[in-house]
């Protein structure tokens, strides 16, 4: 079957790209999760030692090399690998970056992560940190690039500012970039100063208008709670959720689509909703009940997003006025949750996932959605100015 894109990984494992060719007789490490398929659904390291590549460790980021955290935030343990036999290194947990002992032997270490362009998606991270760790190594680091599924037209949201780093964010990226990995790779190598032997095989065919549905390509989630490509399409915004007591849908069929929470009255929120015009989307009130996690086995009122037109949609947009929604209708039940949260102990959760406290205090100010985004733009510019050398689609 012909498809329109082909991933940085296939054409790695066939030898089409050249720079496949001098990593033949190397010893290489390989960051990867379930999502790290060729478009034959050939897990990473099954194809890469298949095509008789020398791989000798694996490394698995948030929810594990072969995702067996089903919930989010819990820690994956090193282990050896059930499929190859080849030993695991947990990249999420104590440590999130590669310690020297877990390169020994190792002459370059691949990452082949599927990203969903979104800032607060800890899989950047943690090749931000592999990358350094490989820079000190001096130990080649070689990204086999993926489409952003969600395009790479757009930006979004609140660039993150000094003070504000954590593992939901670590350079000053908007919190929908617009890259793919290899992309945000190479400006991280440059302009942020990382500095290692960095190569990047590109996808090729893939264009940034392009969707997940226009690849060919199929989907395999790169975590749980983001089970398909229309998780994706409201994930930007979707999980700011994250920073408050409302439900962002995790334990329901249809996380970061469902939101609500025990104290909201589903009709009058998607009145207000549905008054905003939001491009792009529609509110279906709705009742649900969590499994796990935020109100686990408690009745919520709340609404399913209905995304019309995904180039129209605004993900971020429609989370910042849900969010003045949920605190107007009920100012004494909404709250910010509070730390810990992705290994930050001090800073409120709704600031490092907005990259400064903006938000929250424009929330808690009554200010309109409008105004709250309004600071975001010109951050956006400055951004573009800086990636543009580094586009490769």
């Amino acid at each position: 079957m012909t498809r329109p894109v082909a991933l940085g990984l296939d054409r790695f494992v066939s030898g089409e790209a050249s720079a496949a060719n001098g990593l033949r007789n190397s010893r290489l490490g390989l960051i990867a999760h379930p999502a790290s398929v060729t478009a034959d659904l050939i897990h990473a390291a099954d194809a890469i030692r298949t095509a008789g590549y020398d791989l000798r460790a694996l490394f698995g980021p948030q929810h594990g090399a072969r995702g067996e955290k089903q919930d989010n935030m819990i820690e994956s343990d090193h282990y050896l690998d059930p499929v190859t036999g080849l030993p695991v290194h947990s990249l999420y947990g104590d440590v999130r970056k590669p310690a020297p002992p877990m390169l020994d032997g190792l002459d370059a270490l691949l990452f082949d992560l599927q990203d969903v362009g979104v800032r607060v998606y800890t899989f950047v991270w943690t090749m931000a940190l592999a990358m350094e760790a490989c820079a000190e190594a001096g130990i080649r680091f070689v990204v086999l690039d993926r489409p952003n599924p969600i395009g790479g037209t757009r930006r979004e949201g609140a660039v993150l500012r000094p003070g504000y780093e954590s593992f939901v964010g670590l350079h000053p990226v908007p919190l929908r970039h617009g890259l793919t990995c290899g992309e945000m790779a190479s400006w991280l190598n440059e302009e942020r100063g990382i500095g290692c032997d960095l190569t990047v095989i590109p996808c090729e065919g893939w264009r940034r208008s392009m969707l997940w549905s226009d690849t060919g390509l199929p989907w395999v989630m790169p975590s749980p709670n983001l089970p398909t490509p229309d998780s994706c399409t409201v994930y930007p915004g979707m999980v700011l959720l994250e920073g408050t007591n409302l439900s962002e849908g995790r334990g329901t069929t249809r996380p970061f689509e469902i939101f609500g929470a025990p104290w909201l009255d589903p009709a009058g929120l998607t009145a207000r909703l549905s008054e905003a015009r939001l491009p792009g989307v529609r509110f279906r009130p709705c009742h649900f009940e969590p499994t796990f996690q935020k109100h686990a086995g408690h009745l919520c009122g709340g609404a399913q997003l209905h995304v019309t037109d995904p180039h129209a949609f605004e993900p971020v947009r429609t989370a910042v006025e849900i969010l003045v929604a949920a605190h107007a209708l009920a100012p004494h039940d909404f709250a910010w949750r509070q730390p810990p949260y992705e290994y930050e102990e001090t800073l409120p959760p709704i600031d490092i996932l907005w990259g400064h406290s903006g938000l929250r205090e424009g929330v808690q100010d009554g200010m309109k959605t409008d105004a709250i985004l309004a600071v975001t733009e010109a951050d956006w510019e400055i951004f573009g100015q800086s990636v543009e050398p580094y586009l490769l689609y």
